[in-house]
């Protein structure tokens, strides 16, 4: 087999199993350094440029599990093997826990280890094609993690990028699931105030009676159960950013109390008796029409102003289709390096079918799709079978799977009926009334379902987060 004389350090403290092993590999065209000891092992990373460490678990001195941190320090791109003797299989497991690629047992023969040792090569040019995309990505088509280079999204970043070192107010419109945190995050990341607080609120997410309290903070015994001070948002975010997620569905008494921080620059706490200033950017979001919410109305038109300094509008997924390849390349990237997966790819049909999907979730649910496809997947590559059950459908002319027997009818239909609703579930975060949209149905008779099928909504909401 031929090896692009890939560098590989053998750490065993047998001299002439070590020597014997270090021959072979020569032979089979690898480059091969030796160190006896786990310590020694650890220089020469340190001062070297290896691709792959062969390290024996029981050393001298310093353990081969004791010396794997230390070896991801040192040389994080180098892919580490543990050797075992019979018997220490749990000791091996513990090794691929702290980072270890692979191991085998002693004794063994030079072609298993070799086996092991191209597939290690293999993660790690993956891994290194890896990287190599994302740091491009984000040079060419991001500004800081979100990620776009077509027209539409070249142009929030060109506004983003104006509006980060200033202290203006900005207000980010679009579709659920487009980045609307994400790029208020990145404001502030380019901002000077990166430094200082980043608080999010989500206004629908915390009943009406409780928002003030969240937002502005209490005195102990200013309400029944006010047993100490809280503070609130606003002051936590102090120097920093606030992200008001939500925005349009703030009441307008909320909304006066606001628009008052705005201009005043101070927030009086709940039982409090005297003002406190805070310095604090706004970044809101909504997914609502808010001119429209001011003609009817039940958006304040002063407040409207005050926030809509500088207006940001994230497209949604369906009109910005040519991000599709970066997306899902910098997904897969992400989700395979938090779940330290070997890097995978994507099938050519499943991304046929992505440029057809309208993606009404958008990337939110571009990006879940993709992490239940790589959870799923068998091998490294993202088929039809390990994307969720509304887009394999789609993706076999939408036809539903039925099985070509069944003894019980009744029961298969209703597990169809339930992979149904718990798919559309997950893509509306365990919002009801979105999921009852996606499926074509009212909320009632989703509700009925739900109950009749013993659907968890709320495991589905955690998810879906």
């Amino acid at each position: 087999m031929v090896v692009d004389r890939a560098r590989v350090l053998i750490v065993d403290d047998e001299v002439d199993l070590r020597e014997f092993v270090a021959r072979a590999l020569r032979g089979k065209g690898f480059d091969v350094d030796e160190a006896g000891t786990a310590e020694e092992g650890i220089d020469r990373l340190a001062n070297g440029s290896h691709d792959v460490v062969i390290l024996d678990i029981r050393l001298p001195g310093m353990s081969g599990i004791e010396a794997l941190p230390k070896v991801r320090e040192v040389a994080p791109a180098c892919v580490a093997i543990v050797m075992t003797a019979y018997g220490s299989r749990e000791l091996a497991w513990k090794a691929i826990e702290l980072g270890a690629y692979d191991f085998f047992t002693k004794p063994f023969k030079i072609a298993e280890l070799e086996i092991v040792l191209q597939r290690a090569l293999e993660r790690r040019r993956l891994e290194r094609e890896l990287r190599e995309l994302r740091a491009r990505i984000q040079d060419q088509y991001s500004f800081r993690n979100v990620i776009g280079g077509g027209p539409a999204m070249q142009e929030v970043f060109r506004v983003a990028a104006k509006v980060a070192p200033t202290a203006s107010t900005v207000l980010v419109t679009g579709d659920s699931g487009t980045g609307k945190e994400m790029i208020a995050q990145a404001i502030h990341e380019a901002s000077p105030r990166a430094t200082r607080p980043f608080v999010k609120l989500n206004c629908v997410a915390i009943p009406e009676h409780l928002l003030e309290s969240e937002l502005f903070g209490h005195e102990r015994g200013s309400f029944t159960g006010a047993v100490q001070r809280k503070l609130g948002k606003f002051e936590l975010a102090d120097g920093g950013t606030i992200f008001l997620d939500e925005i349009g569905d703030m009441s307008l008494t909320t909304q006066a109390k606001i628009l008052r921080v705005l201009q005043e620059k101070e927030i009086d706490r709940i039982g409090g008796t005297a003002p406190i200033a805070v310095d604090v950017r706004v970044i809101a979001a909504t997914n609502r029409d808010l001119i429209q919410s001011v003609r009817e109305k039940r958006f304040r038109e002063d407040l409207f102003f005050r926030l809509n300094v500088v207006h940001v509008y994230l497209p949604r997924l369906v009109d910005r289709r040519e991000d599709l390849p970066l997306l899902v390349d910098h997904f897969i990237a992400k989700i395979c390096a938090r779940e330290s997966i070997a890097p995978m790819r994507v099938a050519p049909e499943v991304m046929e079918l992505f440029r057809s999907y309208d993606w009404p979730g958008n990337v939110r649910e571009l990006e879940n799709s993709l992490e239940r496809a790589i959870v799923m997947a068998d091998g490294d590559r993202v088929d039809l079978d390990s994307l969720p059950l509304h887009l394999q459908s789609r993706g076999k002319n939408d036809v539903l799977r039925v099985p070509e027997h069944t003894d019980n009818l009744d029961a298969t239909l209703a597990d169809i009926e339930r992979d149904l609703i718990v798919d559309a579930l997950v893509r509306a975060g365990g919002v009801q009334a979105r999921a009852a949209e996606f499926l074509g149905i009212n909320q009632r008779s989703l509700w009925h379902r739900v109950k009749k099928l013993r659907i968890d909504v709320r495991k589905l909401k955690r998810l879906a987060a």
